[in-house]
């Protein structure tokens, strides 16, 4: 049975406001426009991941909604009072629906477990039909709480965390599909040269021969047969028999998941365009409505192009289906959108790493060939949020995430500035001793913000894929370039139609953050970048210190986003860093060290020991033979081998020392929950937008939710889709 405590937000869970008033408020009346209905884009697009989380987060948000639009919490606490409930058990509703709304779902969008309320469903129901909605239309709110109740609080084994299959919940996927359907449809697409980023797989099966039929739903809010831009043909039914197999199987591709939400973004977006500061920007939101209109990734990658020509703008931003962390299968993109004002104190120095990045790279442990022909700089800004429609807000952002773009054409590096300051600072401090801790409590957001430039900028912005080319011609000399780890000629590479997340699927998202987290480590070790970001002498040794230590620390907190029930990391980045605390611990000589220790509570506990003495002697040679291994098998698509280099790194056993299986039980009984963010809205008040600010509170968080949907035009658009989906989970 679960340890309920375990899927649980607690009632002290951290709210932040994403402070962002000051920098709207120096912005022009035009990029007010301009950002605010950027917002409006991104927030409605951010709610097609309720869609993309689990079959009921689109039913529980539209409860929700309909609950706290009826009547103000004030009035609904004392519902909930007259009705037994006490002030701690109404706090707990307050906050599960708050983590529903900040996580676009009720699975955590930096863990993938489920969380549940943590109040009884028998109290959680009396809120629900008691409340001021359910009286005004109980029917309504009845039959919501009937669909959504179990699911709510069900911590069956495949409901705890997102998977495919029997490894757990997903709506990337029909209910049921496996590994093996996503293998046939990956094939199936690569075949015919498209791209799963906008797509979600439904199988049905033909009743008298149970063979199998999938539809590949292209994400647009066109629903009817037509032209695909940038596809010479894409719609409609196909044959196709996968590899070993005589057999074909029958595919179909449509249109129109998510329209009417797709819809509205594409409004949002063509008002935008009136407010756009140049021509770079009208062509990007042109492209972006197209694709979005019609289902085209193509118009989307050409819309990145115009994305990455629109250099040091004074509202940035970036939309669509692009980070694919939350796929089981690792190759379909969950809908984000962001609408950010650049800080350009901060931004300066970013420009500053960019100007060293050349050379820089040249101190990567990898020979030139493995770098791209030509460093495209990059636009490197820091931003304060806005507006970020999604599952979560990262601290940093590398984009865009085609790599055919990033290789040949460019990209640009985010740091969210906002986040960083309010969203990373430690309520709890767990397992350093109290020297390490002063330190860390001065360093930690200034060593973070190197760690994030560097992760972003030279760990993705670094190294070259080799690819054969559709003419048979090669991007790299399979002559004179050879294996780093073998010193043999170049024997694996990609194929013209392959790339990186369809190579190597499942591993892809946390073996790259891996890469560019080493990248980091190995990286800030320069006085040139510390110099960049302001810090020299004992200050930058200190901020070295912290940072490495901050990783070590950051892979032992890890093991709380491991499932030992599945043998799955459910984080991308933690994983990443646990990966790099294993390679830390093999790299011997009492580098690190992990030390059990009895509580001042009286609980087991646990300190980690790093010696900053041996960084450079013993830390960085063991990262940089490890990161030349990384990028080898990247560059030349190598999956068996990165694969199985990157599985032995990631096991958590108890066969040997530290007993990592063990550990993870102090390391859960001592876990952090993870803080809220509030952002702002924004309201258009004749030629010019209002900015408004909200509570960090729960109470807070769900406010703003109701001033920015408050139409019920959205929960029918998002019933639609719901009941559209139903008979597939």
């Amino acid at each position: 049975m679960a340890d309920v405590s375990q899927y649980t937000l607690p009632n002290d869970t951290g709210v932040c406001l994403l402070e962002c008033t000051n920098a709207f408020n120096a912005l022009t009346d035009r990029e007010k426009l301009y950002s605010h209905y950027i917002s409006q884009a991104s927030f409605a697009g951010g709610l097609i991941v309720l869609i993309q989380t689990s079959p009921e987060s689109p039913g529980i948000f539209v409860l929700l909604q309909k609950v706290f639009r009826g009547q103000s919490l004030e009035d609904l606490k004392k519902v909930a009072s007259d009705n037994g409930i006490n002030e701690e058990e109404f706090q707990a509703f307050l906050i599960y629906a708050a983590g529903f709304y900040a996580n676009m779902g009720n699975y955590k969008s930096f863990g993938d477990s489920k969380f549940v309320p943590r109040i009884s469903k028998e109290k959680f129901e009396k809120i629900i039909l008691n409340s001021e909605a359910a009286k005004k239309d109980g029917k309504i709110i009845q039959g919501l709480w009937n669909r959504v109740s179990d699911r709510i609080f069900s911590l069956e084994d495949k409901q705890k965390e997102l998977g495919l299959g029997d490894k757990g919940t997903t709506t990337y996927f029909s209910g049921n599909c496996d590994k093996k359907d996503a293998d046939i449809t990956q094939e199936f697409l690569n075949k015919m040269d498209i791209s799963a980023y906008n797509t979600r797989l439904f199988k049905t099966e033909d009743p008298s021969t149970k063979i199998p039929r999938y539809e590949v739903r292209l994400a647009s809010s066109d629903t009817q047969a037509g032209v695909v831009p940038g596809y010479d043909k894409i719609l409609g039914d196909y044959q196709f028999a996968p590899s070993g197999s005589t057999e074909s199987l029958s595919f179909k591709v449509t249109r129109g998941d998510y329209s009417p939400l797709m819809k509205l973004v594409c409004e949002n977006l063509t008002l935008a365009k009136k407010y756009a500061a140049n021509e770079n920007e009208e062509k990007m939101l042109e492209e972006y409505i197209k694709s979005f209109t019609t289902g085209s990734l193509p118009a989307h990658k050409d819309g990145s192009r115009h994305w990455i020509k629109n250099t040091s703008p004074i509202v940035e931003t970036y939309i669509g289906f692009i980070e694919s962390y939350r796929d089981p299968y690792g190759v379909r993109g969950e809908f984000e959108g962001f609408a950010a004002v650049v800080n350009k104190e901060m931004s300066k120095k970013f420009g500053d790493l960019v100007s060293s990045a050349e050379h820089l790279l040249a101190h990567l442990p990898w020979p030139s060939e493995y770098e791209k022909d030509k460093f495209l700089r990059p636009d490197f800004t820091s931003l304060d949020v806005l507006a970020f429609g999604g599952s979560g807000i990262p601290a940093g952002i590398n984009i865009p995430n085609y790599n055919d773009i990033r290789q040949n054409e460019g990209f640009k590096n985010v740091s969210l500035g906002n986040v960083l300051t309010s969203g990373y600072k430690d309520t709890k401090i767990t397992f350093l001793n109290e020297a390490d801790k002063e330190l860390y409590v001065k360093w930690k957001l200034p060593s973070f913000e190197v760690q994030v430039g560097l992760h972003e900028l030279l760990g993705h912005g670094s190294g070259k894929l080799f690819i054969k080319g559709e003419d048979g011609k090669f991007n790299f000399d399979i002559e004179a370039v050879t294996h780093t780890e073998t010193g043999q000629k170049i024997s694996k590479w990609y194929e013209h139609n392959e790339t990186w997340d369809s190579k190597f699927t499942t591993v892809a998202a946390s073996y790259e953050e891996c890469r560019a987290e080493c990248v980091g480590l190995y990286l800030c070790l320069s006085t040139d970048v510390l110099k960049i970001f302001s810090h020299v002498g004992d200050d930058a040794d200190d901020i070295i210190y912290i940072n490495w230590l901050n990783m070590v620390r950051a892979g032992l907190i890890g093991l709380e986003f491991y499932s030992p029930e599945t043998g799955k990391w459910k984080q991308a980045h933690m994983n990443a860093r646990f990966v790099i605390l294993r390679v830390l611990l093999e790299a011997g000589e009492d580098f690190v060290k992990i030390e059990k220790l009895t509580g001042e509570d009286g609980n087991p506990d646990l300190r980690i020991i790093l010696d900053r003495a041996k960084i450079i002697s013993v830390g960085k040679p063991a990262i940089g033979k490890f990161l030349r291994k990384l990028q080898v098998y990247k560059t030349t698509g190598d999956y068996d081998e990165g694969k199985n280099m990157y599985d032995f790194y990631s096991d958590v056993n108890d066969t040997c020392e530290p007993h990592f299986l063990s550990l993870r039980k102090i390391v859960m009984a001592r876990k952090q929950p993870r803080k809220m963010f509030v952002q702002h809205n924004t309201i258009v008040k004749g030629e010019s937008v209002d900015i408004v600010s909200y509570e960090a509170s729960a109470g807070g968080l769900i406010q703003s939710f109701q001033d920015r949907f408050p139409s019920t035009d959205i929960d029918n658009y998002l019933q639609t889709l719901w009941d559209k989906d139903a008979p597939h989970f």
